[in-house]
């Protein structure tokens, strides 16, 4: 880290900042979802629609996140700020679920537009073999946002409704977009045979390694959705936890993705980007089987999540680096397209997570484990597939 430009560092400082106002507002939605669905007037089923909507979305955001790639980073990542200001605020002043299922898409829109663009710059400025462990602390925002973040949202809902986070992070995303705005080089001019959009993404879905990664990370990330949907009621209607309790239980598993992240810091560039993701994927295999198993009581819950999400990050943070050297020159489209691929296997958990929850076969959370642990093992095959290669030199095999 100290072998990178200042600027650089105060620039990949400030993306955690602004990151952790993004991920606050993604993240508030699970542990509080019965209080948001009661203030909405609304049942959890219909909850998981405006969900399944926000996923779907993901799949869309290589139409606009490919702005980082014609555009520039620097347009990229204000242009998905103000996506995110204009999605948080329309709840603020329409208070209705229609509206709030709305807010939830273009709000995260800008988040999805935001991601690619940020990471493209990344890859960008930082060497291959660096790259594990400065993208870790960028997603160190994820993590906090659940540390802090999600603690302090739920202090706000209990003590001034569930619409009282919204006002406050459209603010804190108008004072990231002048952060950035200051912090961030010019994008350097457009170039005039730079290829189109379409170019790009042809590039990305004819090129199997590429394709490989995308079809993994959708399957990973439809086996944490499975069990993410559902944690918060589950610990709530199982354990009878109050606000606070949810919070908390919030807290613990953003400590536990800090540890996931930190471990891919440490690790993840000496192992290796693919080696890491599969030990990640069999890990957790395993914590979703103790979860299942000793989820009835509630140490056994805790210890269970605590575990599913430290080794969920741990294999997420891993495959960014990964992705980000498949194709360098689509960059920001193969990322915005990872995204793309991650928020579909979203939506898929969110349709299939109450479903499985509501099953009278397997009680609790243990049909919902089941299912992320084949989902996972799918991933692992996967992998097999993927391959990077630069200026001839086999990276990753």
């Amino acid at each position: 880290m100290n072998a990178l430009p200042r600027p650089l560092r105060w620039q990949i400082l400030a993306i955690v900042i602004v990151r952790l106002v993004f991920n606050t507002m993604h993240r508030m939605i699970y542990p509080f979802l019965s209080h948001f669905a009661r203030g909405l007037g609304v049942d959890l089923n219909t909850m998981s629609y405006a969900l399944m909507a926000r996923s779907l979305t993901g799949f869309f955001s290589p139409l606009l996140a490919s702005v980082a790639d014609s555009r520039g980073r620097k347009f990229g990542m204000l242009f998905g700020l103000l996506l995110f200001c204009l999605g948080g605020s329309l709840v603020v002043f329409w208070p209705t679920y229609p509206v709030f299922a709305i807010s939830l898409v273009v709000s995260t829109t800008g988040y999805l537009v935001f991601i690619p663009s940020m990471q493209a710059y990344l890859g960008d400025h930082v060497p291959y073999a660096q790259r594990a462990l400065v993208m870790a602390l960028s997603e160190l925002a994820w993590s906090i946002s659940a540390i802090v973040g999600v603690p302090l949202v739920g202090f706000l809902i209990s003590r001034q409704g569930w619409l009282a986070p919204f006002p406050l992070l459209v603010l804190l995303g108008l004072l990231s977009l002048g952060l950035l705005w200051r912090l961030l080089p010019r994008d350097p001019a457009v170039a005039i045979r730079r290829p189109s959009f379409w170019g790009n993404l042809r590039q990305v879905f004819t090129y199997p390694p590429a394709l490989a990664g995308l079809v993994m990370a959708a399957m990973y990330s439809t086996a944490n959705e499975i069990v993410t949907f559902v944690y918060g009621v589950w610990v709530e209607d199982r354990f009878a936890l109050a606000i606070a309790s949810l919070g908390a239980t919030a807290l613990g598993i953003g400590i536990a993705e800090l540890a996931g992240e930190a471990l891919v810091s440490l690790i993840t560039d000496r192992l290796g980007k693919k080696r890491a993701i599969a030990i990640g994927l069999l890990l957790n295999c395993l914590a979703a089987l103790f979860l299942l198993t000793f989820g009835r009581w509630l140490p056994g819950a805790l210890t269970g999540l605590f575990f599913f999400y430290l080794t969920f990050e741990f294999t997420l943070v891993s495959g960014i680096p990964l992705m980000s050297e498949i194709m360098p020159s689509a960059r920001a489209t193969l990322m915005a397209a990872h995204i793309a691929l991650i928020s579909l296997g979203r939506a898929l958990g969110d349709l299939l997570a109450p479903r499985l929850f509501a099953n009278s076969l397997f009680p609790g959370i243990a049909a919902n484990g089941l299912g992320a642990i084949l989902f996972n093992l799918l991933a692992l095959v996967v992998l097999r597939w993927v391959v990077v290669r630069s200026s001839g030199e086999t990276l990753e095999r």
